[in-house]
């Protein structure tokens, strides 16, 4: 098998945290050929999808985690499975290198994340396919709105539609001399659609990421305490993650979304669940694998690999 990762660059990753790192660990474990690229290697000669690629040895060493060698330029049908797991932002440039993954696909190349739902699916807004999940949501542009959403919900949550790891995300209680600003700032003075959402209390416990393999879900989660004074729980923004069992009410939203994720071909999902509600799904390059797999002694990346081969023959 070869295999063929784009991400951002290898050098400037944190293996200890990193998921695209257990991946690469993994796949050199099932003694699949590995390649290297980011979004800038790939490009169109006619229509036919090619990239300069890599190849690419990785260790368990935080001294010395990867050595390229050598490098060669091909078309993307040379491998068997791609993954895409470049960060967000989902700028344009992104929204270009998913339509030409999605000719490797038509060339037979198992790309996952299935390159047309990276496109289609806002990590924020896909939450409202599945009403019964989530929390009173509002997305608008509009500032009178959301002052009204405050006024009925009293303490809510501000956010943008693009981003990661907890940035620009507002905590606004009624009353709250900054409410202004912060919609003005989020809205870009109502021109950019932003979500609000009812404040959940549960966060104090921990907001769960929650892994999906094809949409079967790992039996345990990450809970990313906020610090002291926050209410943002990413590890990005100074959390604390612990490890979890699954609830009942933790599965019935998996098992909601599950078919929605197989049939939209999201192998590799990880949603954020606060309390009983559905807070994000992200689609891009979801995180915590290292974390849960140091915990609870799993191997989530080559469970994920092993799913991707199989449906890969089907």
């Amino acid at each position: 098998m070869k295999l063929g990762i784009i991400m951002d660059p290898i050098q400037g990753i944190n293996i200890k945290k990193d998921s695209s790192f257990a991946m690469l660990l993994a796949t050199r474990s099932l003694g699949w050929d590995l390649y290297y690229m980011e979004m800038v290697d790939l490009f169109l000669a006619g229509n036919r999808p090619h990239a300069k690629m890599r190849r690419l040895e990785v260790e368990d060493n935080p001294q010395q985690w990867f050595r390229f060698e050598e490098e060669i330029i091909s078309e993307l049908p040379l491998l068997d499975i791609i993954l895409m797991r470049k960060d967000p932002p989902v700028n344009m440039n992104y929204v270009y290198v998913t339509q030409i993954l999605q000719l490797a696909q038509k060339h037979g190349v198992c790309v996952v994340n299935n390159p047309a739902a990276l496109r289609d699916v806002n990590e924020k807004l896909f939450i409202t396919w599945f009403p019964d999940c989530i929390a009173p949501t509002l997305v608008t542009m509009d500032a009178q709105q959301i002052l009204a959403f405050l006024d009925e919900h009293q303490d809510i949550i501000l956010k943008p539609l693009a981003g990661m790891g907890g940035a620009s995300v507002f905590r606004i209680k009624k009353p709250d001399a900054n409410t202004q600003v912060i919609i003005e700032t989020l809205t870009d003075n109502g021109v950019r659609l932003a979500m609000a959402q009812r404040y959940i209390p549960d966060i104090v416990h921990g907001d769960k990421r929650i892994l999906l393999i094809d949409g079967e879900p790992v039996p345990y989660a990450l809970a990313r305490i906020p610090r002291a004074g926050e209410t943002r729980g990413n590890l990005a923004a100074g959390g604390t993650g612990r490890g979890v069992e699954l609830t009942r009410r933790d599965r019935e939203i998996c098992a909601t979304l599950a078919p929605v994720l197989r049939d939209k071909g999201l192998i590799f999902t990880g949603i954020d669940v606060i309390g009983d509600y559905l807070t994000e799904i992200n689609v891009t390059s979801p995180t915590c694998i290292r974390e849960l797999d140091a915990l609870y002694q799993l191997n989530i990346a080559k469970d994920l690999l092993l799913a991707i081969e199989k449906k890969r023959h089907r």
